[in-house]
């Protein structure tokens, strides 16, 4: 695989790149390019969003990449089925538009329609409420497939959170909603009600920000969710049951409760940045609280041995190894590393899996811009060509599933 990529010269554009990489399928360049650079929804495009019919991001939990927080549709859908989980983003970030052409909602670039795009449509039980009186929606989110659950709205590293990452900052933000702690019977109660659409989903994922407290660094958080999981298998036959928690790094002690006591099959903790140096600068709380960027990996690695090969992955920020002022300051020189560190993860039985990195105005890189669509792309071929090369798979964040990690959409193409 080349690794030449245009590190001082002009960025390839798109067209350029679906010229470059025949064998790429061009609606994963949409979806890739369109999350490094956002969307900015026109008032057309706005006036067929329907909120009795369409599924949109709640407002004043997450802000998107033009600070607001604001209610947009949550994600679009390509003619393939391509999921792409969009942010707003500000006018002079060079966003694609999202306006209504012919009738029809498209992305627009340069006045050129790239693609036609539709809606999700919103679950019946996101009109609910719980026997306590708190909306269903608040406590369960769904995608197509899949049911989620942000079991924190608060990370305990605070002032030494991830560089790339806004929940700290956020908190201190007007308008946002801190969530407290999730109630068992509601989160039960929301099961109860999201399975009665039969057939429309087919997993769980489970995640929140760090929680350092308990007789062993990440006891307290551990307990949470255990007690979410527990919850959650009030609604199903079978001790086990297909879902993913995406949490910290735990030791084994801690991984072993897990398994034993809940229904949890699958479970991710994200290495964020794959290199040491760059982990140890990025992520001060990861590396202060765990031992650093070995430890952590570590971590991941021995999870294997409980919870089985395809069962344990690691997800990323692809492309924050290019950070300013201490990232790699080559892309090519950025993506041997992080390929490099995604083998030696694959050769343990573990999958590595990106997001593409979003500049957030609250966080330290707010100001910065994300790399090229052209390592984007040998960034995706790189790790599915790892996965492949390794007998491994990434069956809960897949295409279907999860829908916001390009690399994973390549595994429909086995």
């Amino acid at each position: 695989m080349s690794l030449a990529l245009k590190t001082l010269e002009r960025e390839l554009s798109f067209s350029e790149i679906v010229d470059k990489y025949p064998d790429f399928p061009r609606l994963l360049v949409v979806k890739i390019d369109v999350q490094r650079r956002g969307v900015h929804y026109t008032e057309d495009a706005l006036s067929i969003v329907d909120p009795a019919i369409h599924q949109l991001r709640n407002a004043g939990e997450y802000s998107s990449r033009d600070g607001s927080f604001t209610s947009r549709p949550e994600s679009l859908i390509l003619r393939d089925g391509t999921l792409i989980i969009v942010d707003s983003a500000p006018l002079e970030k060079n966003p694609y538009y999202v306006d209504l052409v012919d009738g029809r909602l498209a992305l627009v670039d340069n006045d050129e329609v790239i693609e036609y795009v539709e809606l999700w449509q919103k679950p019946r039980f996101y009109d609910l409420t719980t026997s306590s009186g708190i909306p269903m929606r608040n406590i369960v989110s769904a995608r197509p497939q899949r049911l989620s659950i942000l079991a924190s709205t608060i990370c305990h590293f605070g002032e030494k959170s991830c560089l790339y990452c806004d929940i700290h900052n956020n908190k201190k933000t007007k308008g946002r909603i801190v969530r407290p702690r999730l109630n068992p019977q509601d989160v039960s109660e929301v099961f109860k009600e999201a399975l009665k659409e039969q057939g429309r989903f087919s997993t769980i994922c489970i995640t929140g920000g760090s929680v350092l407290k308990g007789n062993e660094v990440f006891d307290r958080e551990v307990d949470l969710y255990i007690d979410i999981l527990q919850a959650i298998g009030e609604n199903f036959a079978t001790k086990k049951f297909p879902s993913q928690l995406v949490a910290s790094a735990y030791s084994e002690k801690q991984l072993q409760r897990l398994y034993e006591n809940t229904g949890l099959m699958s479970y991710t903790s994200d290495l964020e940045v794959l290199d040491e140096e760059k982990f140890n600068w990025i992520c001060p709380g990861k590396t202060e609280v765990v031992g650093g960027y070995q430890e952590w990996k570590k971590r991941v690695i021995r999870a294997v041995d409980i919870f089985g090969k395809g069962n344990v992955a690691s997800g990323f920020v692809g492309g924050v190894e290019l950070a300013k002022p201490f990232g790699f300051t080559r892309e090519d020189e950025a993506l041997r590393a992080t390929l490099g560190e995604a083998e030696s993860l694959a050769k343990h039985g573990v999958p590595a899996f990106h997001c593409v990195w979003v500049p957030r105005p609250n966080s330290a890189f707010w100001d910065q811009e994300t790399p090229s669509l052209d390592y984007y792309v040998q960034l995706t071929r790189g790790l599915h060509r790892l996965r492949v090369e390794n007998g491994l798979t990434i069956d809960f964040d897949d295409y279907r599933r999860c829908g916001n990690h390009p690399d994973t959409d390549l595994s429909r193409t086995l």
